[in-house]
């Protein structure tokens, strides 16, 4: 095994996350693929191959037992974080990844056909555009979560639920939120990598 595949292995082994060798392989693509264009379409500031295994593709997989299995949108997504590792996680689960940035998501559909995620449909729109009502909502870093749930309120009806992952520095977004939200915090914690990480989780009351 290469130094990292075993990365992958060991990070996965932490998570207790149970991915057979192929789907492995496809992640580690994923990444091989994320580098590539990277060098043309600046699709994120991590350059090094190894350190994307762990604030790519690890980092998106230590929310996945907090991920239901329905239906997913994954909002702000960017070069496919964390919908691509989640969707190559879960194959029998289908996931709307959707930005605005036309760049990213041409990387995005490339990987798609090369990756051959059949669960996965790339929508290029803004948050506010899409009516398009999920089972559940992800989104990795893209905006304060007061600003998220502006955007993302009128699709969040019913049992309509969004994974928020944050930097640990969380506390004060929760505080800030409307008493119709109500939010259960999670600690993720992420192999190889010293930052720490929460999960919000945000239903309405």
């Amino acid at each position: 095994m290469t130094e990292d595949q075993q990365r992958l292995a060991r990070g996965l082994a932490e998570l207790n996350i149970d991915l057979d060798r192929e789907q492995q392989e496809r992640l580690l693509l994923y990444r091989d693929l994320l580098v590539r264009w990277n060098r043309a379409y600046n699709l994120t500031a991590v350059r090094d191959p190894a350190e994307m295994v762990t604030r790519h593709l690890l980092d998106s997989l230590a929310v996945l037992p907090h991920v239901e299995p329905v239906d997913t949108l994954d909002v702000g997504t960017g070069a496919g974080l964390p919908g691509i590792p989640l969707a190559l996680a879960r194959p029998d689960q289908s996931f709307v990844l959707l930005d605005s940035n036309g760049k990213k998501l041409r990387f995005i559909r490339q990987a798609r056909r090369e990756l051959g995620l059949h669960n996965v449909e790339v929508v290029h729109a803004r948050v506010e555009q899409y009516r398009k009502a999920p089972s559940q909502i992800i989104s990795r870093a893209f905006a304060a979560l007061s600003d998220m749930l502006e955007l993302l309120g009128p699709l969040m009806q019913g049992d309509v639920r969004l994974l928020a992952m944050k930097a640990a520095a969380a506390d004060q977004e929760m505080a800030a939120l409307p008493a119709c939200w109500r939010v259960q915090r999670e600690t993720l914690s992420v192999p190889g990598l010293a930052e720490s990480r929460v999960l919000l989780i945000v239903r309405r009351q």
